[in-house]
């Protein structure tokens, strides 16, 4: 690879890894014109293992703010990212896959004070990317929830 193949694959690198960042920053701060402004026109995503739906980004990005307008808190924490971009003779192409794990704490809407979250999942994501016009967007994006923890109950709760 050339020099200037090689700032190309780390510029694009840092694209891909500000494009996951923004997805997460839009799901937390439920921005969901943000949110399917990350998308390509034929993007889609696929929530089903978290109990969710799979579709378009616009249908995704109603079902979330349906489904997230019960948490006053979000924080999608996307680590672990493994870039990898598709070849086109031996240059970069136009296509990335990301695969990285996720934890996302969340805590129910409450009277506003600080407290510790209620739910807390974890797994991992499957990202494809596509290089368009306007830049780096999502054309596909799969949630591989691999564990969840809920609300403990008190004794209290048992007895009732």
């Amino acid at each position: 690879m050339t020099q200037r193949a090689e700032l190309a694959t780390v510029l694009d690198r840092l694209t891909v890894d500000e494009l996951i960042t923004e997805y997460a920053g839009a799901v937390d701060d439920g921005d969901w014109t943000a949110y399917r402004r990350l998308f390509t026109a034929e993007g889609r995503a696929d929530y089903r293992s978290a109990g969710g739906i799979e579709g378009d980004a616009a249908q995704v990005a109603g079902w979330l703010a349906e489904s997230l307008a019960l948490f006053d808190m979000r924080q999608h924490l996307i680590v672990n990212r493994r870039v990898r971009f598709g070849l086109l003779d031996h240059d970069t192409g136009d296509t990335a896959r990301v695969r990285a794990d996720y934890l996302n704490p969340m805590r129910f809407t409450s009277d506003g004070g600080p407290a510790a979250p209620d739910l807390v999942c974890g797994g991992r994501y499957d990202f494809g990317l596509l290089r368009t016009r306007e830049g780096w967007r999502l054309s596909e994006v799969v949630v591989h929830e691999k564990w969840r923890r809920l609300p403990e109950r008190s004794p209290a709760d048992l007895r009732d």
